[in-house]
């Protein structure tokens, strides 16, 4: 079997209303869906890059082309011979959007293995367990929403079957977020885990503050609570509050982790696939936070990491969101990911990743 193309269709639609968490607001959604193509008539699916944008997909298909050279005529199954390719660091950069688009890729050729032998991706890396616990990921702030409706989402949360989930924090004041926290952690009950994610947005001074307040609402961890590349301030942070640290959505291969780990800076990793250079990185990180005794729990996109959380012995959580941070989430795949009723996800059974875009639909919001 030989990759005889890569292409890139970009889809674009808006939110009903902005959503906004403590650094960042999200106005469109944009699902960049990357084929990689054979002439056995197998086609893999990867998807990532940037979330928005003023003119969506226009760099994610010219770096796809660039990175397609490097691709066509090859065995797919050599793939690590082919991430090896695709990344020179002095031509395409060591992070940013360049790696995502490798990223994308790379989970492309892992759906294509496992329909190629018919095996979930989730068995080609290892198949450690069949299900795993998930959090709802949610807690925007939003025009309108006070804390009536942010209790009344928690609540819709947990008629879905959570047994854990997150809110954001640092879009507010410190007071102001101290009692969005309390408000919800009231609403789901002393069982169900609550998780808070800052996205960044602290100095670490504020961090440690926010955090010694939340301590008392039993907060199971305090995500990204400043900059990406303060390691040195996420260990500041870890060692001031009883309420474990995660980071790690915005780090890049598995050399970031590397420098993530050796500064102390998380009790807990959130790698994505679609960010730090693809499944055949990520499981180099897992495998790296493994030897350190540092559970995984991936950022985002529920249908490639469900595969990739389950495949570990160091799986922690799988992440998972629903129409309240996108509204077309539970359609864009024909058949989506649900929670059980104990708060678990399942890894499909079927061949590679397990999902199918929903083409028709997307037809609708093709931009490019």
């Amino acid at each position: 079997m030989r990759i005889t193309d890569v292409e890139v269709h970009v889809y674009a639609w808006p939110r009903p209303k902005p959503i906004r968490n403590g650094k960042y607001t999200y106005t469109t959604v944009v699902f960049n869906l990357v084929h990689v193509r054979t002439d056995e008539g197998l086609t893999g699916i990867g998807w990532g890059g940037a979330t928005a944008s003023t003119r969506p997909g226009e760099v994610f298909r010219s770096l796809v082309e660039h990175f397609k050279v490097a691709l066509i005529g090859a065995d797919p199954f050599t793939y690590r011979r082919l991430w090896a390719n695709m990344w020179l660091p002095k031509i395409v950069g060591r992070r940013g959007l360049t790696t995502q688009v490798l990223s994308a890729i790379d989970i492309a050729l892992w759906d294509l293995m496992g329909k190629a032998v018919g095996q979930p991706v989730a068995k080609l890396l290892g198949g450690y367990t069949d299900r795993i616990p998930a959090y709802i990921a949610g807690g925007y702030y939003e025009e309108g929403k006070g804390l009536k409706e942010l209790a009344r989402e928690m609540e819709e949360n947990l008629a879905l079957g959570a047994k854990a989930v997150k809110m954001k924090i640092g879009g507010a004041s410190i007071a102001e977020d101290v009692e969005r926290v309390r408000v919800v952690r009231e609403t789901v009950g002393p069982q169900v885990k609550l998780l808070v994610d800052a996205n960044n947005a602290y100095s670490v001074h504020e961090a440690i503050a926010i955090a010694r307040k939340l301590e008392p609402y039993d907060v199971f961890w305090f995500e990204e609570p400043v900059a990406p590349d303060d390691y040195r301030g996420h260990a500041r942070v870890a060692r001031a509050t009883t309420i474990p640290v995660a980071t790690g959505e915005n780090e890049y291969t598995r050399y970031g982790f590397r420098d993530l780990i050796a500064h102390e800076a998380a009790a807990i990793l959130n790698p994505d696939a679609q960010i730090l250079g693809g499944i055949t990185e990520f499981m180099q990180v897992a495998a790296l936070a493994a030897a350190h005794d540092l559970p995984i729990a991936p950022h985002g996109a529920q249908e490639i990491h469900v595969h990739l959380v389950t495949a570990i012995p160091n799986g922690l959580l799988l992440e998972v969101y629903r129409e309240t941070v996108d509204p077309l989430r539970s359609q864009i795949f024909t058949e989506p990911l649900r929670l059980d009723k104990n708060g678990y996800v399942r890894v499909p059974d079927r061949p590679g990743l397990g999902v199918e875009p929903n083409y028709e639909l997307l037809q609708r919001y093709r931009v490019a």
